[in-house]
């Protein structure tokens, strides 16, 4: 069977282009739902990544007969009881800017050494096959809470979250690092192994 299209449930432009690119191997069309002419307003309620992303993949998946794939991701700083995770989205309130979030985690963290400030960014993939068949993946990246905004590159919290190993945030990272080693990067390299296995099994 010939992956010719996924609907991606988002209306995350930024999010698009970065699977796209990932993807870009499989000769696959990626779309936003609303590029797809879905309209909805799914509440996510679950209470891991792994039931948020496919509450929204099957809230799209009744809609059409394309795959369906939705993420959820979050970041956990272990020194804050792994908060925000699963409500990064929501935290400070919905519409908060990332700016104010961001500064919230930083003076929560005062005083804190480098030591303790390790954190990870987490990505759970779901993904509703035309057949019914549901698959998740999940990718992570781990790192530290820096102690200011730097870089521009990223969204979110990505201008707080340094990579020791790169001696950079994900903000600071070229698209090509980012892709490399980001949460939603390894996520989604999980997930293109099963979009194969499901193109193999159909032909």
């Amino acid at each position: 069977m010939k992956l010719d299209k996924i609907i991606f449930a988002t209306g995350n432009k930024d999010k698009v282009k970065e699977i796209q690119m990932i993807l870009a191997d499989l000769g696959v069309e990626v779309v936003t739902m609303k590029e797809a002419g879905i309209c909805l307003d799914i509440e996510e309620n679950g209470t891991t990544y792994e039931e948020n992303a496919m509450i929204k993949a099957r809230a799209v998946a009744m809609y059409t007969d394309a795959i369906v794939m939705a993420d959820d991701s979050g970041l956990e700083i272990d020194y804050l009881n792994k908060e925000p995770g699963v409500y990064s989205a929501r935290y400070l309130g919905e519409d908060t800017s990332y700016r104010i979030k961001n500064a919230n985690l930083i003076s929560r963290l005062d005083g804190v050494p480098d030591e303790k400030r390790t954190a990870r960014f987490v990505c759970a993939i779901g993904a509703v096959f035309p057949d019914g068949t549901e698959v998740t993946t999940r990718g992570t990246i781990e790192g530290i809470i820096g102690y200011e905004e730097k870089g521009a590159n990223g969204f979110g919290y990505d201008p707080i979250f340094y990579v020791p190993r790169f001696g950079k945030t994900t903000a600071e990272l070229s698209e090509e690092e980012k892709n490399q080693v980001s949460h939603r990067g390894n996520a989604l390299r999980l997930m293109k192994e099963e979009l194969k296995k499901y193109a193999d099994i159909n032909r």
